[in-house]
């Protein structure tokens, strides 16, 4: 339990959090993956690249110090990092290295006139706070993965059985397990972890489950990023027949049952998870609009699919939106960028609906604005983030 003293110290450094937080966990990052090797494999070094990974970790430390009066405050950012943590079997001992890195960066970005010694010792103690709630946390979701039906805990082996070109750019990969048991049933929207061996050297990625459990199956659907060294190795190297290490699913990102009309809406390789919630919500009649926006045909994935679905499905219906006209592929519902305006007409006439969107940062800002002024309840509008989240403002 923190003092009332260390609370206020923690409080009284949110203002150097706001004005130079990126600045700290930058510096952090930089620390900890030169000295400590052994947790390169966890983090994705294009989010480092790209400043994407400081500036969540950022935002996490800021509104942990603006609310440690309140951890309940938090909302569902601790759900967040327990399941990341978990897909990627983020474990006890990985702590203290994260602890030792950041007490070190405040002092070396702070300076010692403000990282005076009681500050450097309310930061642990607030860090071995939150360390030892999401230890806790994390224990208790591995051991409840591990005793499910179909369940393990840590890296299992499972074959390559089936590889699928989807698109110009996306592939599916079917995985079934090695010692040929069950697998863990998961929620539609939820995600795997993966661990291989490149060059080397370990990486760990999560992917999204594009498709529901089917013949004790997995599916993830990869798209190719031009400087991802993962999602290349899969496309050029995996064949079918080979092993890789898979995490168990995770994620808090999942489609809720209910009775309003369901809104999916996707921007390039942001359909993967809305495919498995489709198929959930189609099994229950439920009322579906379906709205994917790709760059154009020849990078659109599952149309012929969807289109199957909506044939056999009335109450499923399905707009397509691309950004450029190739002039190869069949035609979209509309070209350009998705406005407000074409959104509405997509929606439902009853704006009380269940809206979900994932897809590109950008992409995403703007489909939540386009929402809120097309009058749907923001509670009711959910999405995530592929990489490290950040604001959407």
């Amino acid at each position: 339990m923190l003092s009332a003293q260390d609370r206020a110290i923690v409080k009284s450094t949110v203002p150097l959090l706001e004005s130079g937080g990126e600045a700290l966990t930058t510096h952090f990052y930089k620390l900890m993956l030169s000295e400590y090797p052994q947790v390169r494999s966890l983090f994705n070094q294009a989010h480092q690249a790209s400043g994407d990974q400081p500036r969540a970790l950022a935002n996490g430390v800021l509104m942990y110090a603006r609310h440690i009066d309140q951890l309940e405050q938090l909302g569902g950012l601790l759900s967040q990092i327990i399941n990341k943590h978990v897909a990627l079997q983020i474990l006890p001992e990985h702590y203290p290295i994260v602890g030792s890195c950041l007490l070190r960066a405040i002092e070396e970005v702070l300076g010692s006139e403000i990282a005076t010694p009681e500050v450097i010792a309310a930061w642990g103690a607030a860090y071995q706070q939150l360390a030892d709630i999401l230890i806790g946390a994390e224990a208790e979701v591995y051991e409840q993965k591990a005793r499910a039906a179909g369940g393990w805990r840590g890296a299992r082996s499972f074959k390559l059985v089936a590889r699928v070109v989807e698109s110009a750019e996306i592939v599916s990969f079917y995985f079934a397990p090695a010692d040929g048991g069950e697998i863990l049933e998961f929620e539609p929207g939820q995600y795997i972890g993966m661990k291989l061996i490149i060059e080397g050297e370990e990486h760990r990625r999560n992917y999204s489950l594009s498709a529901l459990a089917q013949k004790g199956q997995y599916r993830i659907s990869v798209k190719r990023e031009a400087d991802g060294k993962v999602s290349n190795y899969l496309h050029d190297h995996v064949r079918i027949g080979d092993s890789l290490q898979l995490f168990p699913p995770s994620g808090e990102f999942t489609l809720k049952p209910g009775n309003k009309p369901l809104v999916l809406i996707s921007g390039g390789v942001g359909i993967t998870p809305t495919l498995a919630m489709l198929e959930s919500a189609l099994s229950t009649g439920r009322l579906v609009h379906f709205i994917h926006c790709a760059r154009n045909g020849s990078v659109h994935a599952f149309r012929d699919w969807i289109d199957g679905l909506a044939a056999r499905h009335p109450q499923l219906k399905r707009f397509y939106c691309y950004a450029e006209d190739d002039g190869v592929s069949p035609p979209a519902d509309a070209v350009g960028l998705l406005n407000q305006e074409q959104l509405g007409q997509w929606l439902p006439a009853e704006r009380d609906v269940d809206a979900y969107f994932l897809g590109p940062k950008g992409f995403m800002a703007a489909i939540k604005r386009h929402l809120k002024g097309l009058g749907v309840p923001e509670h009711q509008s959910r999405y995530e983030f592929f990489g490290p989240a950040s604001a959407l403002e």
